[in-house]
Parts: C-alpha cells; sequence; structure tokens
C-alpha cells in the first residue's frame, strides 16, 4: 500500500516537473527566396522573469552551400521594455572554413544550421523583469543577400 502511494506521488511529481515552462527562448525566421533585405530588421521579444540568472545570447543561421562569402556581419541592439538600448555591436559570424571553404555547422545536402555565440551578450543579468527585445540586421554589402535562408535567436537562462 505504502509503496503504491509513493509511486503515485513520484508520478504526480514528475508530470509537474515536466509540464514547467523554460525560461530559454528560441525563434526562427525565414526569408523568401533565401533573400535577407537590408531593410528587414528581425524583432526578437522575449520575456526575463529571473533577474538573479545571467543568460547565454546565441544566433541561429541557415544558410545555403551557395552563400557568396565565408562570414556574414550582423548588426545586433537589445533593448528593455522602456525602449533603452542595454546593447548595441556588430558581430562576425564565421560561416565557412576561410581556407578550404567547408561548411559550419550542422547540415544535409546544401542547406546548414550554425548556432554562433553572441560575443557581446553572454553572461547577461537584466535588472528588472519584464519584456526585451533584440534586433538583427545583417551588415553586408549586397542587398539583398542571398543564402541567407533564416535567422533566429536563442537566450538560453544559465545553471547557477
Amino acid at each position: 500500500m505504502k509503496v503504491l502511494k509513493l509511486s503515485k506521488l513520484l508520478l504526480l511529481g514528475c508530470l509537474l516537473w515536466s509540464c514547467t515552462k523554460s525560461d530559454n527562448f528560441k525563434e526562427m525566421r525565414d526569408f523568401p527566396k533565401g533573400e535577407w533585405r537590408i531593410v528587414d530588421k528581425q524583432t526578437f521579444e522575449f520575456e526575463i522573469k529571473d533577474t538573479l540568472a545571467k543568460y547565454q545570447f546565441n544566433y541561429l543561421v541557415r544558410n545555403s552551400i551557395s552563400y557568396p562569402f565565408y562570414n556574414l556581419y550582423l548588426q545586433q541592439k537589445l533593448v528593455d521594455s522602456s525602449g533603452n538600448v542595454l546593447q548595441n555591436s556588430m558581430d562576425e559570424v564565421i560561416l565557412f572554413d576561410q581556407k578550404t571553404g567547408e561548411p559550419y555547422g550542422d547540415g544535409m545536402g546544401d542547406i546548414f544550421d550554425c548556432r554562433i555565440q553572441a560575443p557581446q551578450l553572454q553572461n547577461v543579468s537584466f535588472a528588472k523583469p519584464g519584456k526585451y527585445k533584440w534586433i538583427l540586421s545583417h551588415n553586408m554589402r549586397p542587398d539583398p543577400l542571398s543564402g541567407i535562408l533564416s535567422i533566429g535567436v536563442e537566450v538560453i537562462k544559465k545553471n547557477p
């Protein structure tokens, strides 16, 4: 009888634990025809609840093998709910080995997915809970920029 009650409590605990919402955020945006225009800034909105935690920010890039450059310059801006800019920088994302031309990331065929840490946004803590925006645009010369199929972001709550 005690074993049955203990089993039920354990099962209930597992169910409740598995249903808790993660504090992580991840979103991808696809570009029509695999072309990213300079004016198409991508705004990702996420919510921060835990101000004691540290967060890691990652760029998520899906590109084709036909992307004509080895790198991608991204302009990024992190903004709080009051419109205050918390971070603003340009980052270089390396998608291919410069010497061999081999693509980085995971892929099959001619499409590759890369996860790259945003160098200025590691171990970030937030002063207050609320909604934040992470705004991305590319800083490459061609417009539209072909070969970038999707861009995304990931905000990960780090374990203490």
